[in-house]
């Protein structure tokens, strides 16, 4: 019987299902928007849900918890809690969408992207152009000696 036992197994271990929406839910606070499959979308939400309810409440004890959640991605509290968290204050719940977006070409999955209801659309690939222009100077003095 599957009393209690809410969710998907997506086919995985549990260390392995767990270490997924953990990464998942990092990459949805740094970038505010991802695209990932339907069912992985679908059980990220809650978790990425109540990540916010804890940033929303700010104290010492929700930010462990968010970093026990998070895997120590204290960029990624950061952000949660300095951002993200206030920008929802007034918000009762339903902070993040799920909107379907076709089938993946090579194996037909189901895709879908999930994004903050208000998101900063410039948050979107800020973290990688940064890191871009951090790397191109690196790189052009190397080619120059």
């Amino acid at each position: 019987m599957r009393h209690a036992n809410r969710g998907r197994k997506s086919n995985r271990p549990t260390g392995h299902r767990t270490a997924l929406l953990s990464n998942l839910a990092v990459s949805l606070i740094e970038h505010e928007q991802i695209v990932t499959t339907l069912p992985k979308a679908k059980d990220l939400r809650p978790i990425v849900e109540r990540l916010v309810s804890l940033a929303k409440r700010g104290d010492l004890h929700a930010r462990r918890q968010a970093a026990a959640e998070l895997r120590n991605n204290l960029g990624s509290v950061k952000k949660l809690f300095e951002t993200i968290g206030p920008r929802y204050k007034e918000r009762t719940g339903g902070y993040t969408r799920v909107l379907k977006a076709g089938f993946r070409y090579g194996d037909s999955a189901a895709r879908a992207v999930i994004e903050f209801v208000e998101r900063d659309v410039e948050a979107k690939g800020a973290a990688d152009h940064a890191r871009r222009e951090a790397e191109a100077p690196a790189e052009g003095a190397a080619a120059t000696t």
